[in-house]
């Protein structure tokens, strides 16, 4: 099944936090809280202005983004837990320092 999102929605998987902490203390799954990292899988044509332009998203299939804690719809996308997210929702991207380098 294939999804679309509309407007200015994007569709999100979410990345699973480190399971250990730095000092190699295992986190059990009780006491995990939800990332607030993820991959961005889909995203919608963009969101129109008040002269009814189409203002195209700054985020892109394959970005990995931060987001706040209660962000987004969760939904059930071929047995797959994904959200649903206005792009205002997110907070930033996370580029890798090789990206970066691409970009200047």
């Amino acid at each position: 099944m294939t999804f679309r999102p509309l407007h200015d929605r994007i569709l999100v998987r979410r990345i699973e936090a480190e399971e250990k902490t730095a000092g190699g203390i295992i986190i059990p799954d009780s006491a995990k809280e939800k990332p607030s990292e993820g991959e961005v899988v889909a995203v919608g044509p963009g969101a129109r202005d008040e002269t009814g332009k189409l203002v195209e998203l700054d985020v892109k299939v394959g970005d990995r983004i931060l987001f706040g804690k209660w962000s987004g719809t969760e939904i059930k996308l071929d047995g797959e837990d994904l959200l649903i997210m206005k792009e205002s929702d997110v907070m930033g991207v996370i580029e890798t320092p090789s990206a970066a380098k691409k970009a200047a």
